[in-house]
């Protein structure tokens, strides 16, 4: 028996289990289905690069055929390692806007307004340039700026300007439009994950119990009280029992099919699988949201970009001459936030992330000779998707459908060929004429309209920040309340991206960590008010 049993060792999972696990008197079991965060590229910033095909610590998804992208199936790393996806991706350290989380709580989401958040960042982060009324300096995530960028991301910095945006040395100050390096999640030069950040520090408690290798397979309830998780460890079925709480950490595909294989979500879908409703929750799955982005990429001279970087000499700076040189690198060193011509509100409606090396198909597909990559996505899409079961089986992966580009409106392709339009008017400056070799994608120095959409359908990618299908609120499609409570059933949250209600302007990483502080404290009083 313990107090809390927490599905999921991600961003949010190791920031609860260290908060609930303060108390001393308060039993805390955290269950991942990965291993343990060991792997050495894992904490070496730009080992990010070598983790791309790593099976064992990523759930490698796919999504269903996009029927507006070619009929492609859009590859969906996830972490699956202590850390979830914060030991796996670039480590950008973006809150979004006020405006953001503003229209979440006017949507329904009350006490999500920017003022009430605000002071959950500021817990969360220890930032290396101090404390401010925007930043924090004691928290438990450090927040820092890189120790090493490439004169390339210079380059970009320079060429932007000159199209017309303005530098910007903080994303997450009083203004997010313009460009400049990204602040990482990083401490001494190495990858600060959720499990560094949190978790760590917290596994030598005697109350807390953590568990790799055990993925869940449904939840155990007494009649609308969630009461405990069965899961699979090794080759043994196993049952934990919660006195307090379950709380769901899987993310925006995981904690959704484990709410339907135990009968939370649209009854009829659940029926057709064999699956016995207990809350008919339609919204469940539903709501799916992510940032599509579109890559262009230009050839350079050798020697400069980090695509035949020496791997040797760079890990030998790294781990022999203490977190120095390439090593610390976060790939994706410099960006920025702009207004397109499309732009319907005041917020930033495109994001850059600029590249030294040349990406296609996320680092999967090695292109021959040396070049640089701008990654554009769309801040803010109208497209909804849905996660749903394949089967009744918990080791089958879930449906994914995006819905890339399936507004009827056509506003979300619009704005991938201004994402274009914007990185080629920035990567054409002046800036670039030292380092511009041949065009790669797109392959010409102008497209048609025709060969643009035809382009964006053959090569858009996620940049991986998939939320909302578990969202907030109080609506008929709401799946937690705004305490993250599951509508309708007793002692069950859910505490992850999944809970967001739209996406924020940017990366996804601080503002799931910033729900799970504030969740910690809520489930802590509901405890001390029992």
């Amino acid at each position: 028996m313990y107090d809390y049993i927490i599905v999921g060792a991600g961003s949010a999972g190791c920031v609860l289990a260290n908060r609930l696990s303060a108390d001393p008197h308060c039993r805390v079991l955290l269950l991942e289905a990965g291993p343990r965060d060991r792997n050495p590229f894992i904490h070496m910033p730009a080992g990010l690069a070598r983790l791309v095909n790593n099976r064992r610590i990523n759930w490698n998804l796919d999504t269903e055929p996009e029927p507006a992208l070619d009929g492609r199936r859009l590859w969906w790393p996830r972490g699956k390692v202590l850390g979830g996806s914060s030991s796996i991706n670039a480590m950008c350290y973006v809150r979004g806007v006020a405006a953001d989380y503003d229209g979440w709580a006017a949507a329904g989401a009350t006490g999500w307004d920017w003022a009430q958040v605000l002071p959950w960042f500021v817990r969360s982060e220890a930032n290396s340039r101090g404390a401010s009324a925007l930043h924090g300096d004691a928290g438990p995530l450090s927040v820092s700026d890189l120790r090493h960028h490439n004169p390339l991301s210079d380059a970009f910095l320079a060429a932007a300007t000159e199209a017309g945006h303005a530098r910007n040395d903080d994303f997450n100050g009083t203004r997010q439009l313009g460009v400049g390096l990204y602040q990482v999640t990083q401490r001494d030069g190495a990858r600060c994950s959720s499990a560094t950040a949190y978790l760590h520090p917290a596994r030598a408690r005697r109350n807390l119990t953590v568990l790799t290798g055990a993925r869940a397979t449904v939840l155990s309830f007494r009649g609308d009280t969630a009461t405990g998780v069965y899961y699979r460890h090794g080759r043994q079925h196993r049952h934990a029992a919660a006195r307090n709480e379950v709380i769901l950490c899987g993310g925006a595909v995981h904690s959704p099919q484990l709410l339907m294989l135990s009968g939370v979500g649209a009854a009829r879908a659940l029926r057709g699988h064999g699956i016995s409703p207990r809350a008919d929750l339609p919204g469940v799955g539903g709501n799916l949201q992510d940032h599509l982005d579109i890559c262009t990429l230009v050839h350079t001279h050798p020697g400069v970009s980090y695509d035949r970087s020496n791997q040797l000499r760079i890990a030998v700076d790294y781990f022999l001459r203490g977190h120095r040189g390439a090593g610390t690198s976060n790939i994706a060193e410099a960006g920025g936030f702009a207004r397109s011509a499309l732009a319907s509100d005041a917020r930033a409606d495109v994001q850059f992330h600029f590249v030294p090396a040349m990406l296609d198909d996320h680092g999967r597909h090695r292109l021959p000779g040396d070049g640089y990559t701008l990654h554009a996505c769309a801040l803010h899409p109208r497209s909804r998707g849905r996660i749903r079961l394949r089967d009744a089986d918990p080791a089958s992966p879930p449906r994914i459908e995006a819905n890339y580009l399936g507004d009827p409106e056509g506003v979300d392709l619009a704005m991938m060929k201004e994402c274009v339009r914007m990185s080629a008017a920035i990567l054409g400056q002046p800036a670039f004429d030292r380092w511009r070799g041949a065009p790669i994608f797109p392959p010409g120095d102008t497209l048609d309209d025709a060969a643009l959409v035809a382009f964006i359908r053959a090569k858009a990618e996620s940049i991986y920040h998939p939320v909302g299908t578990c969202a907030m609120g109080t609506h008929a499609e709401a799946v937690v309340d705004p305490q993250l409570r599951v509508h309708g059933l007793r002692r069950l949250r859910v505490v992850d991206a999944s809970v967001m209600p739209t996406l924020v302007s940017g990366n996804t990483n601080a503002p799931t960590i910033m729900l799970a502080e504030r969740a910690a404290a809520w489930i802590v009083e509901a405890a001390a008010n029992a």
